[in-house]
């Protein structure tokens, strides 16, 4: 790994140039830019650099000198940013859990709102330095103290390694909360896409508890809630869309429960799942509860598949709401806090931010939803991102902070 900034120095730029070259000429064939979504070109030049980046990973995997993985860590994990003029920024550890706080530096007459926030990356990438320019910009535009969690990755660290991270030090800040100045009744907590899986399963563990303030509300963004059915209408209808394909999808959530991916394709056919549960989860998991109006694009039915009993066992774990929040139980979801959900038309995971703003709704909980017509996964992730910034992702970020402030 010592060889590992020198190669990149001289091994990337070449290889992402020649691959995205490669992929622009050639049309993406695998791939699937929608007309409709946001800056289809500039998508396409994004794909281009995941593709080369992906490429040059598994090269680098093959010679021996690290893994994919660790390669695709290193190009994401972006780089340090200068003082912010209107920040105070210090990083801490909240229970042995690396954070970063971020507090305004304006006065405030009163005690200010606190985000605890959790990054995407399908619990395998991402980083505090990933999401530096997105706390920032929360912080500065809604005047909140931000802590943004560095949760131990997969496929190191299994589930529910990440899950347990973000818990902690959720607590830890809410019991230690007059020491940042925030009003211990205006905790938020918010992820965006794995991210937005552990706000949704932190906000589900505290609700009810009453040794802790409780959450004021919670903020999923294009979150990943189930894994029991991955041929929901926008899994098919997304299924090439970057930057999260459905195949992924299911790669992801597999290396977050099992630290590999093995049976993917069982899974993505859904016989991992006995026919009793998927009948019991029926009610919460299920095409029938998407409005038709997200079915025009296509619906393809799923096709019965044989259960496999030996690739249940390896993921039955899949049925756990700390895992699945969408599978939590009715006596939990009505005590949830006031909900933000952002969803984009161009995500493999739109149907599950549908699915869970049906279930809040029908237990009570008031949904704020904010749906990204021309939006694709990881759409925010790319504020500010090298010149990759997408106008729609800049409408999303500012949909989150209008509602911040509303509370």
């Amino acid at each position: 790994m010592a060889l590992l900034p020198a190669l990149l120095l001289l091994l990337l730029p070449l290889a992402a140039l020649a691959v995205a070259l490669a992929a622009v000429l050639l049309g993406l064939p695998s791939y699937d830019i929608p007309p409709g979504v946001n800056q289809p070109a500039k998508l396409r030049l994004v794909l281009a650099v995941l593709l080369g980046t992906a490429t040059l990973g598994k090269i680098l995997e093959k010679t021996g000198l690290c893994s994919q993985i660790t390669f695709g860590r290193y190009v994401r994990q972006g780089r340090k940013l200068g003082v912010d003029p209107k920040l105070f920024i210090q990083d801490l550890q909240f229970n042995k859990v690396p954070v970063r706080v971020y507090q305004p530096k304006a006065t405030s007459d009163g005690r200010r709102r606190g985000i605890i926030f959790f990054h995407g990356g399908g619990w395998v990438f991402g980083s505090l330095d990933t999401y530096e320019k997105v706390c920032r910009y929360l912080s500065r535009e809604s005047e909140s103290v931000v802590v943004s969690v560095q949760y131990r990755l997969a496929p190191e660290h299994k589930y529910p390694a990440a899950y347990e991270d973000c818990l902690n030090a959720t607590i830890h800040f809410m019991k230690n909360i007059e020491h940042y100045g925030v009003d211990p009744a205006n905790v938020i907590v918010c992820g965006d896409s794995a991210g937005g899986n552990l706000a949704a399963a932190v906000s589900q563990t505290l609700a009810g508890r009453s040794d802790l303030p409780r959450l004021r509300a919670q903020i999923l963004i294009y979150p990943g809630l189930q894994a029991l059915d991955f041929n929901l209408p926008s899994y098919h209808q997304n299924r090439g869309v970057p930057l999260l394909f459905r195949e992924r999808a299911a790669f992801f959530a597999l290396q977050y429960l099992n630290g590999h991916a093995l049976h993917m394709q069982e899974v993505l056919e859904g016989s991992h799942i006995p026919p009793d549960m998927r009948l019991k989860y029926r009610k919460w998991v299920s095409p029938d509860n998407i409005p038709e109006k997200f079915k025009v694009r296509g619906v393809k039915p799923l096709t019965p598949t044989d259960f496999i009993a030996e690739v249940y066992e390896t993921v039955k774990r899949f049925c756990e709401p700390n895992l699945c929040p969408l599978l939590a139980e009715d006596a939990i979801v009505h005590q949830l806090p006031e909900s933000f959900i952002l969803t984009c038309e161009y995500d493999v995971l739109r149907d599950d931010g549908l699915l869970y703003k049906k279930r809040l709704e029908d237990n009570g909980v008031r949904v704020t939803w904010y749906h990204l017509e021309d939006g694709f996964h990881g759409i925010i992730s790319l504020y500010d991102y090298c010149g990759f910034s997408f106008p729609a992702g800049k409408r999303g970020l500012d949909s989150v902070v209008n509602f911040l402030k509303s509370l």
